[in-house]
């Protein structure tokens, strides 16, 4: 992976990642590995509890379906256990996973940049479990579109670990340097675009359904669901610093306004050993 040219333009990056290989978590392949084996445990439910748990492998199970998707689908797809029903557990197995390799050997040769992007991994499933807990507290009967819409939130900064490390490791040093650095604004000057426009991009070009580009933009924020996903990845990016983080209490309020609870008890609710059912 360190062989790429890091001078490609967004439309290279575009073109390359439609039909790169995505790295999954190193646990997802093992523990898909035994439920294969486990005929008692084998599911589509405990298939896709793996998937989930894992961004990567969730979003290369959508782009499968989108580039294998029939003429005769009307429906799109965005709930995992619903697509793994729908290809099939052989199909699954036998089809989807193979080629697949681990992140952690992807990346073998960039601990750096491996530990960053399992610290965007764990921050997306955070993500995705407060939006899923607050749309099921919203009565939002379908919480596990919201579940996912968060997990892919940054995927693009999560591709561009596994496939620019060094380059996404000068991006990071240079924040470190200077807290007031803007994110996009040294994505502009290191890469020549924003992580923000290849998302965009990638949703686009790799046909994921337009609820996922709805709730996982910016441009419907009036919409409580989409509202929910914003708020929840701030939360998530903004504890992942620590539960003293500067944001976290406008964080609380924006939340509370959401919820219809006070700042306070969004505290409550949400920092660990602090839980309210």
């Amino acid at each position: 992976m360190s062989n790429l040219d890091t001078s490609m333009t967004l439309p290279q990056w575009v073109s390359f990642l439609e039909s790169a290989s995505l790295p999954v978590l190193q646990n997802s392949l093992a523990d898909l590995a035994m439920l294969r084996q486990d005929e008692e445990q084998l599911s589509a439910l405990n298939v896709a509890q793996v998937i989930l748990r894992d961004p990567m492998l969730t979003a290369h199970l959508l782009r499968y379906l989108q580039q294998h998707r029939s003429r005769h689908q009307q429906a799109e797809i965005v709930e995992v256990e619903q697509a793994v029903m729908m290809l099939g557990m052989n199909n699954f197995f036998d089809h989807v996973l193979p080629g697949l390799v681990a992140v952690e050997e992807a990346l073998a040769g960039f601990p750096d940049a491996l530990k960053n992007l399992v610290r965007v991994l764990g921050r997306a499933e955070k993500a995705a479990e407060y939006g899923r807990d607050w749309a099921i507290r919203l009565n939002d009967r379908r919480y596990a579109e919201v579940y996912v819409a968060a997990l892919l939130h940054d995927l693009a900064e999560m591709l561009m670990w596994c496939f620019a490390p060094q380059v996404m490791l000068t991006i990071r040093a240079a924040q470190e340097q200077d807290k007031t650095l803007r994110s996009q604004l040294i994505q502009e000057q290191v890469l020549g675009f924003t992580l923000v426009a290849l998302q965009r991009e990638l949703a686009i070009n790799w046909g994921l359904p337009e609820l996922l580009l709805t709730l996982m933009g910016e441009a419907a924020g009036h919409l409580p669901r989409v509202r929910n996903v914003a708020l929840a990845v701030n939360l998530a990016r903004h504890s992942a610093n620590g539960w003293d983080d500067a944001a976290l209490p406008d964080d609380y309020t924006d939340i509370a306004q959401l919820l219809r609870m006070t700042p306070q008890e969004v505290r409550h609710l949400v920092i660990p050993g602090r839980m309210v059912k």
